[in-house]
């Protein structure tokens, strides 16, 4: 009889928590920016290259021992794919593709891990000129999370667990491209 009572009650609880999944958001979208002293075109030529993701991204940087590997298209051209590997659950294993590039002005991607959890992201780094040689760099990220898994996001601060890591790849592009 009490196995029944526990049952029943986890059940319900497990109800519930999907009910209020339904009315849960399940996408998010985190933004940062940065002000840099360069040009535009610096920044661009710097950022379109896959062959750079090892010096300013953060989630690469939690294991110097990660394997990189650019495939698809041409290294710095739509279709480009950095595909990169770890044992750190941090980094894990994946893919980021450039999608989609708007010279001097805007590069997107689509991130997307395959382990050791399995999700897609997308995103865009916009370029912005606010002055000679100063750029105004806007990094947008989005993603999300399907019914009833999306009931996490009310616990989760994906903003401030994301952002961090974008903040800090933010200020190694920084510190990367004023050496230029």
């Amino acid at each position: 009889m009490l196995v029944l009572k526990i049952a029943v009650v986890v059940i319900a609880i497990i109800s519930v928590l999907c009910v209020i999944a339904i009315f849960t958001a399940k996408k998010y979208t985190i933004k940062r920016e940065i002000t840099l002293n360069n040009s535009n075109s610096e920044i661009y030529e710097f950022l379109r290259f896959h062959k750079n993701q090892k010096l300013f991204n953060q989630w690469l940087s939690y294991d110097p021992n990660t394997k990189i590997e650019i495939k698809g298209s041409e290294d710095g051209k739509k279709g480009a794919t950095l595909h990169f590997s770890s044992k750190s659950k941090k980094t894990g294993k994946g893919e980021w593709e450039t999608t989609n590039l708007v010279e001097n002005k805007r590069i997107d991607f689509e991130l997307r891990f395959l382990e050791p959890y399995t999700f897609t992201a997308n995103g865009s780094l916009y370029l912005k000129e606010i002055g000679a040689n100063k750029t105004n760099l806007l990094w947008e990220y989005h993603s999300g999370m399907d019914w009833p898994m999306n009931i996490t996001l009310l616990f989760m601060d994906m903003d401030k667990i994301i952002g961090k890591d974008i903040e800090a790849s933010l200020a190694k592009i920084k510190s990367n491209t004023e050496k230029l």
